[in-house]
């Protein structure tokens, strides 16, 4: 990985597009910094340093924008509107017919879908901005800290509002850095804002586990946090490396005195499919029980069953439905991203087949037990991927937002290999020079 950024950096386009890109990240994480208007900048940082062992419900929100949502502040949503948009589009394209055929177009309607995110995610950032400030003005956002409810000393409708503005604008701030750094940068660029997200929290974090060790002065834990660590990203590469191919050979076909097919190719299809989304599905729905019972303030049987069980990360219940979650929702999108049947089809109309297998229905019925049989070993992967940091780390005293948990441990590895991937497909294009010199 070194290498190929030293060498990246001798090229001289390359070095254009990875300074245009830290200059990116130096803009967002600035953003992440700068208060919105009516926000006691002083009263969040108290409760910020009575709550750091304890980011409640909205952890996994505040670790996707950086330690931002928290802290209030522009970029306080960061991209999770554009993350939640884009899987529900994702998801739309299933049940509606008018988004599949959009998907079908090509590039233009690939635009169209975009330009349909945006617009989803605006929405979602009033929505989700105006959750917010409703949290932060009733105090609910850092619980039992003593200024929680001073955090927004002016409730006025119009302060309100100048607020929700803000952090909608600020949203759409980061789609569109993130929109340059896929254009004129290097990688994906909602990837790498996310990665730099979830990469800002490790320091802090990390030595808030060697303060709060108890051998050799927390040394012994820090060592074996990071122990835990590289073993995790060890495994998380070799499996997302991992994929199962599939010959296809093409019939050739004569077409006036020229042939064409005749060759031989594979489908890829990877262990881990359905990515890190699962494990995004499943910590999601388990904030909305939690959710309900704090701003309900019910003192029920069944709001105190949610609290004692479903609240923390360690309970036996939790990690039960936590890790089935993570397997239902791993089949689930593999079944709506994967078509076997509409790869088949494909394949048949261009006179592909598998060899051995009869091109149409046995081809896809061929495909579907194929990947049912590759997604059980992915999802178990998952859940366990998602459970064992958070299993280990809680006799560390750490708090199960830690960002060596299963989702930031995967977003980060996935996007680290993608965009190391794409800068040595780019050196290579540049640094071919064919079969005369």
């Amino acid at each position: 990985m070194l290498t190929a950024f030293a060498r990246a950096f001798k090229t001289p386009d390359l070095r254009k597009k990875l300074l245009f890109t830290l200059a990116i990240i130096v803009i967002y994480r600035l953003g992440t910094h700068i208060p919105i208007p009516g926000v006691s900048y002083s009263n969040v940082q108290q409760c910020l340093d009575q709550t750091k062992t304890n980011q409640g419900l909205f952890g996994l929100v505040n670790m996707f924008s950086g330690g931002a949502l928290l802290q209030i502040t522009i970029f306080a949503l960061g991209i999770m509107p554009y993350i939640t948009a884009s899987i529900i589009l994702q998801l739309l394209t299933v049940v509606i017919p008018r988004l599949e055929a959009l998907k079908k177009e090509g590039q233009s309607g690939q635009a169209k879908v975009t330009q349909y995110t945006r617009y989803l995610t605006v929405a979602l950032a009033i929505l989700q901005g105006t959750g917010l400030v409703a949290t932060a003005r009733t105090g609910a956002l850092f619980g039992s800290c003593p200024v929680a409810n001073q955090i927004v000393p002016d409730q006025s409708i119009f302060t309100t509002v100048v607020m929700v503005i803000c952090m909608t604008a600020g949203t759409c701030m980061v789609m569109w850095l993130g929109e340059l750094v896929t254009d004129r940068g290097i990688g994906n660029g909602m990837s790498i804002l996310m990665f730099v997200s979830i990469a800002a929290g490790f320091p802090g974090a990390l030595w808030a586990v060697k303060q709060q060790g108890k051998l050799a002065g927390g040394w012994i834990e820090f060592g074996a946090v990071i122990l835990v660590g590289l073993a995790m990203v060890g495994l998380v590469v070799f499996v997302e490396q991992a994929q199962r191919r599939i010959p296809v050979q093409y019939a050739k076909r004569m077409i006036g005195r020229k042939s064409y097919g005749g060759t031989s190719t594979y489908i890829p299809l990877k262990v881990n499919q359905a990515g890190v989304i699962p494990v995004i599905f499943a910590s999601s729905l388990l904030y909305i029980p939690g959710l309900i019972v704090q701003f309900s303030g019910s003192t029920a049987g069944w709001a105190t069953w949610i609290k004692d069980n479903l609240v923390k990360g360690d309970h036996p219940a939790y990690i039960v439905t936590y890790f089935l979650l993570i397997v239902f929702f791993a089949f689930f999108y593999v079944a709506i991203s994967f078509n076997p049947e509409e790869v088949a089809d494909n394949m048949k109309k261009y006179g592909g087949f598998i060899p051995g297998i009869r091109a149409g229905r046995p081809t896809a019925e061929y495909l579907s037990y194929v990947l049912n049989r590759i997604t059980w070993p992915g999802s178990l992967y998952l859940g366990v991927i998602a459970l064992v940091p958070t299993m280990a780390l809680v006799g560390f005293g750490a708090n199960q937002n830690f960002p060596f948990g299963g989702t930031s441990i995967l977003i980060i590895v996935g996007v680290g290999l993608e965009t190391v991937k794409q800068i040595e497909s780019q050196l290579q294009q540049r640094n071919y020079e064919g079969f005369l010199r």
